[in-house]
């Protein structure tokens, strides 16, 4: 069984949202990692915990209730650089889904055999990342000079629409 790991400092609320929706539904293992905690992922834990408990009120003792618990986590790290990213590529195996829009966290995961989307809906694997990584030098290159008009644009809906397909598409294949 894979495990979804969600770099989540800067990723939108609008992003974790889809991300929540799914894998409460089909109960994936996942790791919101960031540097502070994220109200919307702890109520999503209590609120699937509480789900998934509910049907067994009643019939089952306290403490065998309380071993019941949601496949979702927030796992917390000291802020500083990379440091969110240093804790995904430790944990993540081959086979697991890292959602990220961090070019140097995404090569380093795709190295340990995950695949990776990005907050646009990109996918990338071992065949596809050297050229966004190639990009992402030019782009520094540029900056550098002091031109910075180049970068990324704001999330649009499509946007969106395309992280959801290319997540939903990922996750029906892996599950």
């Amino acid at each position: 069984m894979f495990t979804l790991f969600v770099d989540s400092d800067s990723l939108p609320l609008r992003h974790r949202k889809i991300i929540l929706s799914r894998v409460m539904k089909d109960g994936i293992r996942t790791q919101f990692i960031a540097d502070r905690s994220l109200p919307d992922v702890m109520d999503a834990i209590e609120t699937h915990t509480k789900m998934l408990r509910d049907p067994f009120r009643g019939s089952l003792a306290k403490e065998d209730l309380r071993k019941i618990r949601s496949s979702i986590t927030m796992t917390v790290v000291e802020t500083g650089e990379n440091s969110a990213d240093d804790r995904i590529v430790e944990l993540v195996n081959d086979g697991d889904l890292v959602i990220t829009h961090d070019v140097g966290l995404s090569e380093r995961a795709i190295e340990k055999g995950a695949i990776v989307i990005d907050d646009r809906g990109d996918v990338y694997t071992q065949e596809n990342i050297r050229k966004r990584v190639s990009e992402r030098d030019f782009m520094k290159v540029f900056r550098e000079m002091g031109i910075n008009d180049l970068g990324q644009k704001s999330l649009r809906e499509k946007d969106y629409q395309r992280f959801s397909n290319s997540f939903d598409s990922i996750i029906s294949k892996k599950h």
